[in-house]
């Protein structure tokens, strides 16, 4: 399939990695289909590109290259809802705020982005009683280098 996006021009993203959000990122509902885009110069974040709008990319990261200790709680339901059989199979990614002066720039770890790799299902939590904050500044955390590996998934606990 060829998408056009306002950043990186026409591009031919193979149709099984086209990523389906039935319940999509907050504030873009009307956005439901996304493709990961990975450039090397812009390692370790990924662009998470809108299928249905060029205008729209969210920078998106694995959260444990700067929090190792990152874990979340999912709902059975949630898991249902993606249609996720094994946890090993869910990538997480949180997004990535980069204002004008980077030195601000924040994750939110409180709104995790899920992806089944199985069946390219994705939604987006809302961690309610979490320590996580939904606008983390990588400069006040212990270390900006990362320090896990960029495909170790997260631990994900499923609550019943």
């Amino acid at each position: 399939m060829i998408i056009s996006t306002v950043r990186f021009g026409d591009l031919d993203i193979p149709d099984d990695k086209i990523i389906t959000m039935p319940k999509p990122v907050l504030g873009f509902e009307q956005l439901k289909r996304y493709c990961i885009i990975e450039r090397d110069d812009c390692e370790p974040f990924l662009w998470y590109q809108s299928v249905d709008d060029p205008a729209v990319a969210f920078i998106i990261v694995n959260p444990l290259l700067f929090r190792p200790d990152y874990r979340i709680e999912v709902n059975v339901k949630e898991l249902e809802e993606l249609r996720i059989a094994d946890v090993k199979h869910v990538e997480t990614y949180v997004v990535v705020t980069i204002p004008s002066d980077f030195r601000e720039m924040t994750l939110n770890f409180q709104g995790p982005i899920l992806i089944n790799t199985e069946n390219r299902l994705a939604k987006q939590l809302v961690l309610v009683n979490s320590e996580y904050k939904v606008n983390q500044r990588i400069l006040q955390m212990d270390s900006v280098i990362p320090r896990a590996s960029e495909k170790e998934p997260v631990e994900t606990v499923v609550a019943v």
